[in-house]
């Protein structure tokens, strides 16, 4: 009791006690050689191997197998449904998480229960459902068919199905973010005068910005990789309704690893590149929190 009172203001623990873990050394290098492991394993050597196959041939015979007519058809086709997919995807994640971090009502839970949904249901699944909804035997399929209009097996479909599977990123990143900055700073600019968007422009969107980037990143990802809810709705028509991971399937199927692994190669290019852009922001990120602690 004596020595608790002797103690000045200012004691800390010494160091050994403030550790946040009590593990020897080795067992900290055993857990950091696992995880290492753990990823060289599933993920650098795959990628590595799809690299080597793709260049097995040499640089002429890899260009050839991207220039190829329907190969081409498939890269044209995944970049314009990631066109599409994304901005759409993009201002549905703005307003949805707009309207659960700032306002209250009824059916909020519901609401995020929903955006969550793709996430639980296979994206076979989500491709079944178009179909049972715009196919020849379903109550619209009749109606789409008279008047020309052309969903499954056609580029709206896969536009669709891209949609399903890939709405939860934006809404997904932004939700936790809006509701962690609360709502004083967007009172203050109407209690000053501005209008909505005056708000959103100059307060919200600065504020999200980089999660905002962050989200798209990943729905871009998501939405250039997609295969099986794409593969559903397509209909595998070669040159026409064939993504790239759909044009990857095809040539593999008929023993063309060449172009098989030329075109995995662009993806897991393009993957590598979001990865990268992904970093550069979250850099970015941090160093602006860690500005504006400083200020």
């Amino acid at each position: 009791m004596h020595d608790r009172q002797s103690r000045p203001p200012s004691y800390t623990a010494p160091k050994k006690w403030r550790s946040a873990t009590t593990e020897p050394f080795w067992a900290k290098a055993a857990f950091i050689f696992a995880a290492f492991a753990y990823l060289l394993l599933i993920i650098i050597l795959p990628l590595i191997s799809v690299m080597v196959e793709a260049f097995r041939n040499g640089a002429g015979e890899y260009i050839a197998a991207l220039r190829e007519p329907d190969a081409l058809a498939a890269i044209r086709l995944t970049l314009l449904v990631a066109a599409i997919a994304v901005p759409l995807n993009l201002v549905f994640g703005l307003a949805a998480s707009w309207a659960i971090a700032k306002f209250d009502f009824k059916g909020k839970a519901f609401l995020i229960t929903l955006i969550d949904l793709p996430f639980s249901v296979s994206p076979v699944i989500s491709g079944l459902v178009y179909v049972l909804l715009f196919g020849a035997q379903s109550v619209l399929g009749p109606w789409l068919k008279h008047h020309g209009i052309e969903i499954l097996f056609a580029v709206p479909g896969i536009v669709l199905a891209t949609i399903f599977v890939t709405f939860p990123f934006v809404a997904r990143e932004l939700i936790p973010l809006m509701q962690e900055q609360g709502t004083a700073e967007e009172e203050a600019a109407i209690t000053l005068g501005a209008n909505g968007w005056q708000t959103f422009f100059r307060v919200t969107l600065p504020n999200i910005k980089w999660g905002l980037l962050y989200g798209v990143l990943l729905c871009n990802a998501r939405a250039m990789g997609e295969f099986g809810a794409v593969s559903v709705v397509s209909g595998h028509i070669r040159g026409l309704t064939t993504t790239m991971p759909l044009h990857v399937e095809i040539l593999y199927n008929e023993y063309n690893l060449a172009g098989a692994f030329a075109v995995a190669s662009l993806l897991a290019l393009l993957a590598l590149l979001t990865l990268v852009v992904r970093t550069v922001l979250e850099i970015w990120y941090s160093h602006g929190i860690a500005g504006s602690n400083k200020h």
